[in-house]
């Protein structure tokens, strides 16, 4: 059998492009992933087909002029199961919409890497445990709603360097300690932090600590 040096370099670019191996990118990848661990009982993502070249031609995601993906919009989708990792992996994502579903577990400490995210949209969901630290890295986010989840723990003191945020809707959790006064959080209306019970707030600088009831 010739090998590939032996043969014309037209033919070798031909065998090149029809390698399956090259078939999709790391974010097509990243999302084909995500959907095998997630009911999806009305066939939302039934389009999300892995062996193609990339996932800009997939309903419900959204990509920019050089095929990365920067929309995810899956709210309302009737969907369950995890948030996986994988979605930390969608590097140019700005807008991730995943509200009013049925997601659970923990939201991925993986979700920090997404450092051009503006807009992070999980109400209204089942998800559980605390809200990552890491979400001190996304210093482009503007809106965050984690409301109507069951949330625990103390709201990240990390978010009060994100200063570009302008909305946050932390409501409808059993968050517990106290609420930050500085960076964004002095003007963030008490509506953003209702119907916690363990919530206390604003949190009073040197007399209590800000995990205090946790």
């Amino acid at each position: 059998m010739a090998s590939l040096s032996l043969l014309p370099f037209s033919f070798v670019l031909f065998l090149l492009a029809a390698s399956p191996v090259i078939s999709t990118n790391s974010e097509g990848e990243a999302l084909h992933a995500l959907r095998t661990k997630l009911s999806d009982p009305t066939n939302v993502l039934q389009s999300w087909d892995p062996t193609l070249v990339n996932p800009c031609t997939w309903f419900h995601v959204t990509c920019d002029d050089r095929n990365r993906v920067i929309r995810l919009d899956l709210g309302n989708s009737n969907i369950s199961g995890p948030l996986g990792p994988e979605l930390g992996r969608l590097q140019h994502l700005q807008y991730l919409e995943l509200y009013r579903n049925n997601f659970e577990g923990k939201i991925p400490e993986e979700l920090g890497n997404l450092k051009n995210l503006i807009s992070m949209d999980l109400y209204g969901n089942h998800l559980q445990g605390q809200i990552p630290k890491s979400f001190g890295k996304l210093k482009s986010l503007r809106f965050l709603r984690l409301n109507n989840n069951k949330l625990k723990g103390s709201i990240p003191r990390e978010l009060a360097s994100l200063s570009n945020l302008k909305v946050i809707d932390l409501s409808n959790n059993d968050l517990c300690g106290t609420i930050p006064i500085d960076g964004p959080f002095s003007t963030f209306p008490p509506q953003s932090f209702e119907n916690n019970s363990r919530l206390n707030g604003p949190e009073l600088q040197g007399l209590v600590p800000y995990d205090f009831g946790c």
